[in-house]
């Protein structure tokens, strides 16, 4: 079935003069990008009139907000006459974002929490039973510094980052069990959580207070504070960010008071987008 076609001709930036053009130009970009962002939140696709109340700008110029955005293919029209991203602009956010692996994208936050903690700031994904450091920066020169390496791997029981995602993927007992299966988990240290239920414990709590805590598990003074990063989805973590000190230098304690600063670093990377 063919989509509904919009017929108009060029948008109309107005302005009589240099100045009053540049203006009006000014506006009228600000109101096409309003709507590709609005529209973006749309998935399922939008009507016009729903689309309308939520820009708060009168229906022609989101009408021709709309057909600029078509001509462009960065918005289409589905079978029911409702309003998508186009696939154009899907084309380009696709590469774009291919050509930027997240962890070059996130080596900035990394920077700024290596500096303000004066410890090392890792990010790292989940591979089974393991966690794989992506990016790594370490405190600025003269700081004791960490061994762990990019590439390196660590059990994901016995870390911050690894327990934190763990937490987003086994709600029970049951799948804490399954994914344990017939090979027992290394005790790193004796505070390193070894059985089913003290980890399912552990992860359920996780899972309330959105942040992972590693007290000395995976390395006898070392501790680490790590909370999610949604890189590539909205809904689910990418990977996670950690802080891991020294615990003679920075206690957890120090970590957990600076919370809200970090989740202020973090920014959007750092929340879900239901």
């Amino acid at each position: 079935m063919e989509h509904t076609q919009t017929h108009d001709g060029p948008t109309d930036l107005g302005g009589d003069g240099p100045t009053g053009a540049e203006s009006s130009r000014l506006v009228g970009s600000d109101r096409v990008l309003a709507v590709l962002g609005e529209l973006a939140r749309y998935p399922d696709g939008v009507g016009l009139e729903e689309l309308t109340r939520a820009v708060g700008s009168p229906k022609p110029t989101v009408h021709r907000a709309l057909g600029a955005l078509r001509r462009a293919g960065f918005a289409d029209q589905d079978d029911r006459g409702h309003y998508v991203l186009g696939d154009e602009f899907l084309r380009l956010a696709f590469a774009h974002h291919e050509a930027r692996p997240e962890h070059l994208r996130l080596r900035p936050l990394l920077h700024t929490l290596a500096a303000r903690f004066g410890e090392t700031a890792h990010y790292a994904v989940l591979d089974g039973r393991e966690v794989v450091y992506r990016s790594k920066v370490d405190p600025p020169a003269g700081a004791v510094r960490l061994t762990s390496t990019v590439g390196g791997r660590n059990p994901a029981h016995a870390t911050g980052v690894g327990k934190l995602l763990l937490a987003h993927q086994l709600d029970t007992l049951e799948e804490v069990e399954e994914w344990i299966g017939d090979f027992p988990l290394e005790r790193r240290t004796p505070r390193t959580l070894c059985t089913a239920q003290d980890l399912h414990r552990e992860l359920r709590a996780i899972r309330a207070r959105g942040h992972a805590c590693d007290d000395q598990e995976n390395e006898a003074g070392v501790n680490c504070l790590a909370l999610p990063l949604y890189a590539t989805s909205p809904t689910t973590p990418s990977g996670a960010v950690s802080i891991s000190a020294l615990t003679y230098r920075t206690p957890l304690s120090t970590l957990l008071d600076a919370l809200d600063e970090i989740r202020a670093v973090l920014g959007p990377l750092g929340e879900p987008r239901r």
